[in-house]
């Protein structure tokens, strides 16, 4: 690749060099007509060249060193089994500005392997931002977790495959998904079928973070053998849900009653995550409180609860989306 370098104020130019081991790998890396590089450059304010298995970085000192650290951890994955796309390498170059990321997505002991990563029976989730990073060791070491924020950072999924990675392993017994059947802002109207057939529209977005870990014939018979529930809030009452993972979800839709119930049927062995997005309940009007502010309010701070908290810089969809996140929450939102 040739391209018109970048240019860097007198004095402060600076150059890279990196070579890279398996060099049949390398076009994953570059991207289809180098297209991931040119994105680097474009993100990062460097020039960079590739000849066979070495890579020059050109730029100013600060710049060169985020993007170097920003290959070499793109190569890593790539050696993991993960495919390079525009929202990895978003989420890699935001990871990498953070000091604090020291020995969270760093490899370890040369074996190319994450200090945190969840493995299921169909994939190993690794952290794609600081908080999720962050988040993955609260799944590990508290009992109660609360996921606070916009759509798309990733805190169901990851509470989905912590709690199928315990189920597999044997750890809990059961595996408890649930959430509210409110409606986003919209009257569905009378829903046929049975009471499963009723729900399971609210429900869908559990089972596809379900079908991402484990196959579906596995997911199907723990299902009819109990292991795994995926119910609406409303059937929690009057249980204790010992031995278990449970999930909430879409927790900003309870209400402060709903949200007390949910909680208090936390029981023996038991690992609980509440996840929601404050900003956008759908209590229709009139309903009191979202149940998610107000165990904010009373909890945070009270021992064995964490608080995850997540922002658009930690969207791992497209990155389109986290520009949409930022608008409407801006200051005129």
């Amino acid at each position: 690749m040739s391209r018109k370098p970048v240019p860097a104020q007198a004095g402060q130019r600076a150059r890279a060099e990196i070579s890279f081991d398996k060099p049949q790998l390398l076009s994953r890396l570059f991207g289809e007509f180098d297209a991931n590089l040119l994105a680097l450059e474009e993100r990062l304010g460097v020039y960079i060249t590739a000849r066979g298995d070495r890579v020059g970085i050109e730029g100013s000192a600060e710049a060169v060193a985020h993007a170097r650290e920003v290959l070499n951890e793109l190569h890593r994955r790539i050696l993991r089994g993960e495919e390079v796309d525009p929202g990895l390498i978003d989420a890699v170059i935001a990871m990498s500005s953070q000091p604090a990321l020291d020995g969270i997505f760093r490899a370890e002991s040369g074996q190319g392997a994450p200090s945190i990563m969840i493995r299921t029976r169909k994939k190993t989730i690794v952290p794609r931002t600081v908080a999720q990073a962050s988040y993955m060791h609260q799944l590990l070491s508290n009992d109660i977790i609360f996921a606070l924020g916009p759509a798309g950072t990733g805190k169901t999924y990851i509470a989905v495959a912590q709690a199928v990675a315990q189920l597999i392993t044997g750890s809990v017994q059961r595996l408890i998904l649930s959430r509210p059947a409110v409606e986003a802002g919209e009257k569905l109207g009378f829903l046929p079928g049975d009471m499963k057939e009723k729900v399971d529209p609210y429900l869908r977005p559990l089972y596809d973070a379900l079908n991402d870990c484990l196959p579906a014939e596995q997911v199907e018979r723990r299902i009819l053998s109990g292991e795994i529930e995926i119910a609406p809030i409303a059937f929690m009452r009057g249980r204790t849900l010992a031995d278990a993972f449970v999930i909430l979800d879409e927790a900003q839709n309870t209400t402060p009653a709903q949200m007390k119930m949910f909680l208090t049927r936390f029981g023996q062995n038991s690992r609980m995550v509440v996840c929601g997005d404050p900003n956008q309940t759908d209590l229709p009007g009139g309903v009191q409180a979202s149940g998610l502010a107000d165990a904010t309010r009373r909890l945070e701070g009270i021992e064995g609860i964490a608080f995850a908290r997540f922002g658009a810089g930690d969207v791992v969809r497209h990155p389109i989306v986290g520009r949409i996140v930022e608008a409407y929450e801006g200051k005129d939102a």
